[in-house]
């Protein structure tokens, strides 16, 4: 192994070793301190580590803490106005010297706002001046010439989240919470509830089960959008069997057209997989996979059909 190599696995090692002492020094009293924010927590970075600073109000804001980034150049220009009594500030400056970040700790301290610091040292003048700091130590940057950003803004990003997450957690920031903030996307239609997705019963096909499977297939007959497979009801409306186009193309290869004037409940699938509304599409997904099924029906509570899922609607979820 070249020496370089060496040095550079060294370094690795050597900054993780102190992110890990630095992650101890999340105490309580920072923790605490975000808990008790009635308000938002307010990030500011200049640079690199606002940019860092940016990620974490995105990771905390996502996860059940409201907040928000200001720029440090822009707060002492009029955009301190923007924190209130009950918010909070997370400033971040590695060498806690930065000037646009050091220029907010006198007004910060005379606005009574609670501060916290992510910097190098707590000898620093941001890490000495803060109500509470988290020292990240000093550590090499990774780049050749020993100067971007790079070591340190990472550590930093990693302490932030680790702080938010902590936080989420303590408060109880659970799955339906998290669905609420991100209805959008992939993300959200994960998250989302069966009834959110499905296709509605009245773009379903729905027949009763004393039907013979040529009145059924008349009766449920519909131009446009339409699903492969046809939901069976008893007179009263509970779901008791699913009828699929591969159940039709089954029985045509096996030459059984004398079913065709019987009952379609003498061939539909009884008491086939459903969900209740309500339930998480994740969970449905993982239905529709673990069975290897195409339609999943969506019931009430009294077992009556309220819509389907149909797996081409959740490709790619």
């Amino acid at each position: 192994m070249s020496s370089a190599a060496s040095t550079g696995k060294a370094d690795v090692g050597t900054a993780f070793g102190k992110l890990r002492l630095a992650g101890d020094i999340i105490r309580q009293e920072a923790i605490d301190a975000v808990l008790r924010c009635s308000g938002s927590v307010i990030v500011s970075g200049m640079g690199k580590a606002g940019l860092i600073g940016q990620k974490i109000v995105a990771t905390l804001a996502s996860t059940g803490t409201p907040s928000h980034f200001l720029h440090p150049g822009e707060a002492i220009h009029g955009d301190l106005g923007r924190i209130g009594r009950n918010d909070l500030v997370l400033l971040l400056s590695f060498s806690g010297q930065t000037e646009e970040v050091t220029r907010l700790l006198r007004p910060l301290r005379e606005m009574a706002v609670t501060t916290i610091a992510i910097t190098a040292s707590q000898t620093s003048q941001l890490g000495h001046s803060a109500d509470i700091t988290i020292p990240l130590g000093q550590v090499d940057e990774a780049c050749s010439l020993g100067l971007a950003p790079s070591t340190s803004t990472t550590m930093m990003l990693a302490l932030g989240d680790a702080l938010a997450l902590v936080v989420s957690r303590a408060k109880g920031f659970a799955m339906i919470d998290f669905a609420r903030f991100h209805p959008g996307g992939s993300l959200g239609r994960k998250l989302a509830k069966v009834e959110d997705l499905m296709r509605p019963l009245a773009d379903c096909r729905v027949a009763v089960e004393s039907l013979s499977v040529a009145d059924v297939l008349n009766v449920v007959n519909r131009p446009g959008r339409r699903t492969g497979a046809i939901m069976l009801v008893n007179a009263r409306h509970e779901l008791t069997g699913i009828f699929t186009d591969s159940d039709l193309a089954r029985l045509v290869e096996q030459k059984q057209f004398d079913v065709i004037d019987k009952p379609i409940r003498d061939v539909m699938t009884r008491e086939p997989l459903n969900v209740v509304a309500g339930t998480p599409m994740s969970a449905a997904i993982d239905l529709l996979a673990d069975k290897k099924i195409s339609e999943l029906p969506v019931v009430d509570r009294h077992g009556q059909p309220q819509g389907l899922v149909d797996i081409t609607d959740v490709v790619g979820l």
